[in-house]
């Protein structure tokens, strides 16, 4: 880039990713057109990833006010109470486009992106969670091995490497995922309610401070750029992509951690600001914009990693763990103290003014100088053209399963399959029990729960079936949100908040904006029906390339509260002789199913309706049951139906079983279809009996034995499925073994 005096060009602002209106729409607010240093701060805050141009108008439709709300949208995360004093902080993020450039930094970076919107608010991580997209590892080959390996090693090394627990997440392997892989991280913190701090910058005349790792050319423009333009086929592109994807180290993110929290402890900073997406652009300018103050930032007193880098480098640089801060003058020195007592970089780097703009200098000479509302508030929102698409979007898959296949075959084929295989290979990568608060750790629940101090605990879920919402985009999104509170109510716990991470192919195209705008709507309507409010989340569009968009995946996360953490769920058979029951408004459907993924079967045009009421009172009332006691286990029914259900059931304890069903629907959906309200419970038949004094219970079989039979009820006609369970698992376990070794 040319110096930052060179008057730039409308080319040079169609490089940066503005379009033409836009560059005239900047030269309107600067009195004239900027220089390329302005240009340059433009662009990233005009871009997608920070303007959120194309979805910010459907955001606002969402609800955001709840009981438990404490903390909502426009923060660095949103927080709940959950009691006794403490709030629980969270929020998902995407680190897409950089993580399909270089899996291992991109994931890795994700993470330690999450992990400092937790702390920048005041709180201590408490967990992560991830949600990840692939191609199918049979048809994508090395490089959806690439991907996998990289993403699930750097999830891993950034996590176990700063001490904070990896406790759940998901992992689905798709086509439409080939090109443009979908890497989500979920972080959870604890807080006291009154020592959470906010962003916005205050007092003019205030010292606006940075701290943490010194400032290098990696990740110039990175997400800001990369997250707001397709990718190219199989990482076209990559290798000139890869200097913008940042570089994290967990160990100076430890410390930044501390330093931070330490700071907040002892009263001697105003706010505080993550340095994301954009870099110091970012972070002062919507500082400021919260404040409705000004700041003014000297590049030269920017601690940085290498010498010679130009004002708009250090501006745009999105090297990671740093932090943004703004002090009283009293308290520099004390400030400076912490951070050298963590062994972290600080330096004074600009102040507060009451000016209302953002300017830029060098050695106290003004190289840039931008209106603050201008550069954060006053980017152009564009209105979505949305069109329901009349030919399918996307194509079949292959088939990989006769569709006269026995159940017993079916049944086998299904667990063996990369969307229901047991995970246990990624897991095993993470730790899920540092900080000896895990209660229930991936495998032995729904949901993740934590131990809170006072003897409740904490669930937490994240979820979202990209290829059910492709099918019918508000359907399949309602589902995604009574999904994760299914999760909650096996474990026991109540709804407090809802975060989310809106992935979606390009939304200029009015077949994604229709999805986009179909996954909004039944975002809301799900959360407003469950009283599980948004208090966060993010969006990620432009995930697709020559090959098509992936699938739309608003991934969902959700946090709840049970008050006994000695009497959180578990998805496993418990005792031998319990009876084992179908609960819930369940209406099984092979539409859009993982049955009909293997059968090789198109997306269907829509899914079945949902009684949405009727879900959320089956949830109630299997959460009251779990809560007191009263059952041995519960596990919603997911991806391939009831079968897989019972044999999820039977593998996470060691523990048979034996049903029988009345097959009043075709075999298939009886036993392999899917949809939203169904459990499958055990317990006493006293407890049953209670259970179905308020939802729709009935009675299937009894826990025991080693195998899993699923027979006909008596005097029916139909299929009996008897495996043992040593052949279960071993399909179920060697599924993606192979994929990690």
């Amino acid at each position: 880039m040319a110096d930052a005096a060179t008057l730039p060009t409308v080319e040079d602002a169609l490089a940066l990713g503005l379009t033409r209106e836009e560059y005239e729409l900047v030269c309107a607010k600067q009195g004239g057109p900027p220089n390329l240093l302005e240009l340059a701060m433009y662009s990233l805050l005009w871009s997608e990833h920070c303007a959120y141009k194309h979805s910010k108008r459907l955001l606002r439709t969402l609800p955001t006010e709840g009981p438990h709300v404490v903390m909502g949208p426009g923060e660095n995360a949103g927080a709940v109470d959950v009691g006794a004093g403490l709030v629980c902080a969270f929020k998902v993020e995407s680190h897409n486009h950089p993580s399909a450039v270089e899996p291992f930094q991109g994931a890795a970076t994700g993470v330690g992106g999450i992990l400092r919107d937790i702390f920048a608010i005041g709180a201590r991580p408490i967990a992560v969670l991830d949600s990840l997209r692939f191609g199918e590892p049979t048809r994508g080959g090395d490089r959806v091995r690439y991907l996998l390996d990289g993403a699930v090693s750097g999830i891993g090394h950034y996590g176990n490497s700063i001490g904070v627990p990896t406790v759940g997440g998901e992992v689905y392997f798709e086509a439409p995922y080939e090109q443009s892989c979908l890497v989500n991280a979920m972080a959870l913190g604890l807080a006291r309610r009154e020592r959470l701090v906010r962003s916005a910058a205050a007092g003019p005349g205030n010292v606006v401070l940075l701290f943490g790792a010194s400032t290098g050319r990696d990740g110039i423009g990175g997400a800001s750029v990369l997250a707001s333009a397709e990718l190219g086929q199989d990482g076209e592109g990559g290798e000139d992509r890869r200097p913008t994807v940042q570089v994290g180290d967990p160990f100076e993110e430890k410390k930044l951690l501390e330093c931070s929290l330490e700071l907040l402890d002892r009263g001697l900073i105003v706010s505080l600001q993550d340095l994301g997406a954009a870099g110091l652009t970012s972070s002062a300018s919507e500082m400021a914009s919260k404040g409705a103050v000004g700041i003014d930032i000297d590049v030269a007193k920017v601690p940085l990693r290498e010498p010679g880098l130009e004002p708009f480098e250090i501006m745009v640089s999105e090297s990671q763990e740093r932090m943004l801060c703004i002090v009283e003058p009293r308290h520099v020195e004390e400030v400076m103290g912490v951070c050298e007592k963590w062994e972290v970089s600080g330096a004074a780097i600009g102040a507060v003014t009451d000016s209302g703009r953002m300017r830029v200098l060098r050695d106290g000479e003004p190289v840039g100088d931008m209106p603050v509302r201008a550069l954060v508030d006053e980017c152009p929102l564009y209105d979505l053209s949305p069109r329901k698409p009349v030919d399918p979007v996307y194509a079949p898959p292959e088939a990989s399963l006769a569709a006269d296949a026995p159940p017993a075959e079916t049944l086998l084929a299904l667990l063996a399959s990369p969307n229901i295989a047991s995970r246990r290979p990624l897991f095993e990568q993470y730790d899920a029990i540092v900080q000896s608060r895990t209660v229930r750790r991936p495998g032995q629940a729904d949901a993740a729960v934590l131990a809170l101090p006072d003897g409740s605990a904490l669930a937490v879920s994240i979820d979202c079936n990209g290829r059910r919402v492709a099918a019918d985009p508000y359907r399949g999104t309602l589902e995604a949100v009574l999904e994760c509170a299914a999760n909650l109510a096996c474990v026991g716990a109540e709804p407090l908040g809802t975060t989310n991470n809106l992935n979606f192919g390009n939304p200029e195209k009015p077949h994604i904006a229709w999805q986009l705008t179909e996954a909004v709507r039944g975002l809301g309507d799900a959360c407003r029906a469950l009283s599980a409010p948004i208090v966060g989340g993010n969006v990620s569009l432009y995930n697709e390339g020559p090959g098509g968009p992936i699938y739309p995946t608003p991934v969902i996360g959700m946090v709840g509260r049970l008050p006994d953490a000695r009497r959180a769920g578990r998805l496993g058979f418990a005792r031998a002789d319990d009876q084992i029951a179908l609960a819930g408004p369940f209406a099984p459907s092979t539409a859009a199913g993982e049955l009909e993924k293997l059968h090789g079967r198109p997306l269907p045009d829509g899914l079945p309706a949902v009684d949405v009421a009727a879900v959320a009172a089956a949830l109630e009332a299997v959460r009251e049951a779990v809560r007191s006691g009263a059952l041995s286990s519960a596990h919603d029914i997911a991806e391939g139906g009831l079968a897989v259900a019972l044999a999820e059931s039977c593998l996470a304890s060691g523990l048979g079983a034996r049903v029988e069903l009345s097959y009043s629907a075709p075999l298939a959906e009886e036993l392999f279809g899917e949809g939203p309200g169904g459990f499958v419970v055990s317990g006493s038949p006293d407890s049953l009996r209670e259970l179905s004094r308020r939802v729709a219970v009935r009675v299937l079989g009894t826990v025991g034995g080693e195998e899993l039979t699923i027979e006909p009820a008596a005097g029916g006609e139909g299929t009996t499925l008897s495996l043992a369970l040593a052949e279960l698992s071993s399909v179920h376990s060697e599924g993606l073994a192979e994929y990690f070794a």
